[in-house]
Parts: C-alpha cells; sequence; structure tokens
C-alpha cells in the first residue's frame, strides 16, 4: 500500500470518528434528495447535428451538483410506431456519449422497454431518434432508466463508510412513507451529498411533501 493510500484511509478514520474542536463528531452533510426528471445528455458532435455546427449549450439554471446545469436547449425524443416525448431538456455540460434518461411510464409511452443501468451503461439499451431544430440523430442504443443513486464526496462516503459502487437505502417520510433500497453509491471528491430518484419514484413515495429523509447502510 502507498503511503498515499495509507494517508487516505487514515484521513478517512479520523473524519468518522473523532470529534471536532467542539467535542462532537462531525456528522455528514445535509442530506438533499431530487427528483430528476426525463433528460438527454449530448456528445459534442451530436450536439452539433441537432443544434448547427459551432452550436454551444446555452444555461437555463445552474443543477445542484456543481458544474452541471439544465440547458435551454429541448429536443423531441421519438420511439417506435412515431411516439414522441417533446420538450425534452438537455443538461450540460456535453459528454462523450449521447444518453437518454427517462421514467418507467416514459418507456411506456414511447413503446420502449427500459433496462435500469447506471448512467454510461449502455449495454443491451434500446435506441431512439432525437429531432432537433437543425437536425435529426439515430441512435441504437443509449435510452435507459437510470438506477436510483447518491452523490457522496470523500467525507460523507467515509461518514456512512461506504465506497463507489456500494448500496444505500432511502427512508421517506411523508403520506406514503417508502423504504427505498438499492441506491447506488456514487463518490467524487467534488459532489455534493444529493439523491437522485426519477419521476415515478419520487411520486410514488410523495417525495414534494416529504417530512423526512433518511440515508441508511
Amino acid at each position: 500500500m502507498s503511503p498515499a493510500e495509507v494517508e487516505r484511509l487514515v484521513r478517512d478514520v479520523l473524519i468518522r470518528h473523532l470529534p471536532n474542536e467542539r467535542g462532537r463528531r462531525e456528522g455528514p452533510s445535509e442530506l438533499v434528495v431530487n427528483i430528476s426528471a426525463r433528460h438527454v445528455h449530448l456528445s459534442p458532435r451530436d450536439l452539433e447535428t441537432l443544434f448547427g455546427p459551432g452550436h454551444k449549450l446555452t444555461l437555463d439554471r445552474p443543477l445542484y451538483q456543481e458544474g452541471e446545469f439544465a440547458a435551454a436547449e429541448t429536443l423531441a425524443v421519438v420511439g417506435p410506431r412515431r411516439r414522441m416525448l417533446p420538450d425534452v431538456r438537455v443538461l450540460g455540460p456535453c459528454r462523450e456519449y449521447t444518453q437518454v434518461e427517462l421514467a418507467f411510464t416514459d418507456g411506456i409511452s414511447l413503446g420502449l422497454d427500459l433496462p435500469v443501468r447506471r448512467s454510461g451503461d449502455h449495454r443491451q439499451t434500446p435506441g431512439c431518434v432525437l429531432m432537433g431544430p437543425q437536425g435529426v440523430v439515430e441512435l441504437t442504443s443509449g435510452v435507459l432508466r437510470a438506477q436510483r443513486h447518491v452523490h457522496l464526496n470523500d467525507r460523507d462516503a467515509a461518514w456512512y463508510d461506504v465506497g463507489d459502487g456500494d448500496r444505500m437505502k432511502l427512508r421517506v417520510e411523508s403520506s406514503c412513507p417508502m423504504l427505498l433500497d438499492e441506491l447506488v453509491v456514487r463518490c467524487d471528491p467534488r459532489y455534493k451529498l444529493e439523491v437522485h430518484l426519477d419521476t415515478d419514484e419520487g411520486n410514488a413515495c410523495d417525495l414534494t411533501n416529504a417530512t423526512k429523509v433518511e440515508l441508511l447502510v
């Protein structure tokens, strides 16, 4: 084990178990739970095909994670038999690949059997047609239902004693209380503590009117 790895392990243990200057253990960051509505991530190449050469995404509003934003641009997502979802929001910044993230009911509306995948896992996923103001892109894969997940930075991951790829639970207290299993842990030093659910999951547990949310290992 390298000195850097030893230092990281010691730091994680200290963060989790030692008291702070007031004699209390530092707790995790404030938990934020957000509903991630249907959206599209575009590659630079597909962005130019759909919106024209040299086009850059226009900021509409920043998202909770640093550097990520909802763009002003929207697309029509077309499935089999010409079923369509209009005005699907593009999220920025651009990625290396184009990916369409929908809820289960969106898939039913389009006539697509959506697999649940971690973002970027396009194995055996269906495709669709994206229609923009300047062009059309036909995807052979990349349409999925994003697996519910939680973003954690190093300190929060150490507090909960989890690592990237682990699973956690989310307890929601509301008019429809629910315990959601199998939240995939996604760790990065840049992340802020945040859970992402899709619209079906958020509606099922009445997240908008929740009185308490709690992460469990």
